[in-house]
């Protein structure tokens, strides 16, 4: 079951701003090890997904995962061929709008070397370009 909203006020939205620099979310809260933006895109709930297949892997259920984005922005698409006008096109997918500094992934409980190697994964799932940090230092 992919990840989306249970339920919104309205189902097509516009897609708003991504200029900026994340200003929630982007120092570690949960776990000891992360994985931080250092550019803007939309992730989808499908890469959202892959990256926690992959994590949940690599690390073989030992430690603990946080995600810390949700896909709670909808994008709307016309169909192939379609004649412009007729109104805004059926919802497509759901997105989360990440911006540079944003704290995607958490974990702890395992080892730094295979928090590396797990969020190393996660990062090869991703359209943009991370970095791993640990609490308090930011390699």
């Amino acid at each position: 079951m992919p990840l989306m909203p249970k339920r919104v006020k309205y189902r097509q939205s516009q897609r708003g701003s991504r200029k900026g620099n994340s200003m929630s979310g982007n120092t570690l809260a949960f776990g000891e090890y992360g994985l931080k933006t250092t550019e803007r895109c939309w992730i989808t709930n499908i890469q959202i997904e892959a990256c926690r297949v992959a994590m949940n892997r690599a690390m073989k259920r030992h430690g603990k995962l946080w995600i810390r984005i949700f896909p709670d922005k909808s994008y709307s698409k016309k169909p192939l061929e379609v004649r412009m006008g007729k109104g805004k096109g059926a919802v497509e997918g759901w997105v989360a709008v990440v911006r540079p500094g944003r704290i995607l992934f958490e974990m702890d409980g395992v080892s730094e070397a295979q928090a590396i190697e797990c969020l190393r994964l996660a990062a090869t799932k991703l359209p943009i370009h991370t970095q791993f940090v640990r609490r308090g230092i930011v390699l």
